[in-house]
């Protein structure tokens, strides 16, 4: 006790400042938030950091989707309506459709793309056709926010890419969901979309869970380096549905065990949850006033040069941490697979949903739309550049010999013409036997003199194979 009035005492002011906040400030207890509700009532099943700020990533379109199809809804726009690619909307950071300024296409089909491939162009799309601006868009965010009763969440843009102000919490995101399910019924189909088809592309939804987990049916990823990795899952059992949320795992197959586990615990009772406190519903959770973690060093730091985007392989060597969320008499029973089996397993057979640009079509024209996509994915075929280089020196060797030739005919004149004359007429007078042969000499040595030009053209440089674009979901950094 002497030593720590000592210390008061002596210390510097800055040290008493810092040792007061870490006293005063709330600490993250690990770099994760969890919650499970339940969708229709709100409960509150589980909780870790579930109040603690924290940086969205492209979690922040479900919404964008809300507020979207809130305006369909009331009229304002419909499905139908075409929206078209700004300059700002095409500059926006992958992960995107890539299309060029002045493309357009319906708010149906820049909902599902944004939705299934995590495209941040189409975020921007729709908030230009539905806000006019992406600062007038994310003024209608905020205030459906407050609506909601999102009171840690703020928007900054309608897609999650990094922006001061871009923060929410796991109690927020679960309010929202709970706002998607129950105002939008109708359109709620655009957040489990398994898989989705442009042109020659198939993207399969971010949202591992979807087409593997029973009853899984919502909602989506999000990734940025300062957040980690995000998911806003649903599934629904025997009418009973729950909503999961996972802020900051280490890995996009983390985030989805991370759901799974507490899915799994929701539907089957949590046998040792009578041993915890009631956690009330997900309203009635308190804030944590704090900043929110960083987790950039962590997640992109050092040698993990990631990028910004959902699309992670990355696997959880030996399922380490799982739990398959058993019952108590699950010694009777089958084993039950573990999360990280569900989630390597392949999804569902299900048909992609088409997307298209353009307008609204079906049958024939929907069919000649989807062709026209495909096409303008289709690369022309272009030599390689050392094979133009080598055809063009090719074409010059053969236009020097040709003209050397022509530069000796003619430095022979009249004399030369002259004698061709003559040697034709005595060829013309002779035996058929010997023009036969004169004919074939001379033809010997005509092959004879043009062998240099005929033999350069005729061995082109074998141009190197066009290059294969770019797989669709490897582009270059990306956000999802």
């Amino acid at each position: 006790m002497q030593t720590l009035r000592l210390l008061f005492r002596y210390a510097p002011i800055k040290i008493i400042a810092l040792a007061a906040a870490l006293v005063v400030a709330p600490r993250l207890a690990n770099a994760e938030a969890l919650l499970l509700v339940e969708a229709d009532t709100g409960k509150v099943l589980e909780a870790q950091n579930a109040t603690y700020p924290w940086y969205p990533a492209s979690v922040t379109k479900l919404m964008t989707a809300y507020v979207t199809l809130k305006a369909v809804k009331e009229g304002k726009l419909s499905l139908d309506t075409l929206v078209t690619v700004s300059p700002t909307a095409a500059a926006q950071s992958p992960s995107k459709m890539g299309y060029r300024p002045g493309t357009q296409l319906t708010v149906d089909n820049a909902l599902k793309m944004m939705l299934v491939k995590s495209a941040n162009d189409m975020a921007v799309v729709l908030a230009e056709g539905v806000g006019g601006s992406i600062d007038g868009f994310s003024a209608m965010m905020n205030e459906t926010a407050q609506k909601l009763g999102m009171t840690q969440t703020s928007y900054v843009n309608p897609n999650g890419l990094p922006a001061d102000g871009q923060i929410t919490s796991a109690r927020d995101l679960a309010i929202l969901a709970r706002a998607i399910i129950r105002d939008l019924p109708e359109y709620e189909e655009c957040v489990h979309i398994p898989s989705s088809r442009y042109g020659r592309r198939v993207v399969q939804n971010f949202n591992r869970l979807i087409g593997r987990y029973p009853g899984a049916d919502g909602f989506k990823t999000g990734f940025i380096c300062a957040s980690g990795y995000n998911l806003v899952a649903s599934a629904t059992r025997n009418g009973k549905r729950l909503i999961a949320v996972v802020l900051g795992a280490s890995s996009g197959q983390m985030r989805g065990v991370r759901a799974i586990q507490m899915l799994d615990r929701g539907f089957n009772g949590n046998q040792l949850g009578w041993l915890k406190a009631p956690l009330g519903n997900v309203e009635q959770l308190v804030p944590v006033d704090a900043t929110p973690p960083n987790l950039r060093d962590d997640m992109c730091g050092g040698k993990r040069h990631r990028p910004a985007s959902d699309d992670d392989e990355e696997t959880v060597a030996g399922g380490e941490g799982e739990t398959t969320g058993g019952t108590l008499l699950a010694g009777l029973q089958a084993p039950a697979l573990k999360p990280s089996e569900i989630l390597a397993a392949a999804p569902a057979p299900s048909e992609p949903v088409v997307v298209y640009t353009g307008p609204t079509r079906t049958g024939a024209a929907l069919i000649a739309a989807v062709a026209a996509d495909a096409d303008a994915q289709t690369p022309p075929k272009r030599r390689g550049k050392k094979a133009h280089v080598a055809a063009g020196k090719e074409a010059k060797s053969t236009t020097r010999t040709a003209a050397r030739a022509d530069s000796k005919s003619d430095s022979k004149g009249d004399t030369g013409a002259k004698a061709g004359a003559k040697r034709d007429a005595k060829v013309s007078d002779a035996k058929p036997a010997a023009a036969h042969h004169a004919a074939s000499k001379h033809e010997s040595g005509a092959k004879a003199a043009e062998k240099p030009a005929s033999e350069a053209a005729s061995k082109p440089a074998k141009p190197k194979a066009a290059a294969k674009p770019k797989s669709d979901g490897k582009p270059a950094p990306k956000d999802g």
